[in-house]
C-alpha cells in the first residue's frame, strides 16, 4: 500500500525541475535605466550653493532644483517598481 504525499513535498519528476530566475533580463536592463533617471534627478538637483557665506544666493530656489529635480527622481522611483513588478513574456 502506497502511503499518502506528505504536504510540501515536490509532486514533479527530476526531469521537468527547471530552474527559472525571478527577474529576466530586461527587468534588469529596466532597473538600470531607472537607477540612471534617479541619478539624473540628484545632479539636477545639484549646485546653487554660494561661495561667501555673507553673501545669499537665489539660484538655489530656481524651478529646476525645486521642482524638476524631485519630479524627476519620483519618477525613477516609480520606473524602478514597473521593472520590477513588470513580467516580460520569452
Amino acid at each position: 500500500m502506497q502511503s499518502a504525499p506528505k504536504y510540501g513535498t515536490d509532486q514533479r519528476n527530476e526531469n521537468e525541475t527547471e530552474t527559472r530566475m525571478p527577474l529576466g533580463r530586461k527587468n534588469y536592463l529596466f532597473m538600470l535605466i531607472g537607477v540612471g533617471i534617479i541619478i539624473l534627478g540628484f545632479v539636477l538637483m545639484s549646485g546653487g550653493g554660494s561661495s561667501d557665506p555673507n553673501e545669499f544666493d537665489y539660484s538655489m530656489f530656481s524651478f529646476r532644483r525645486i521642482t524638476l529635480a524631485p519630479v524627476v527622481v519620483l519618477a525613477g522611483f516609480a520606473f524602478e517598481l514597473f521593472a520590477i513588478m513588470k513580467r516580460f513574456e520569452k
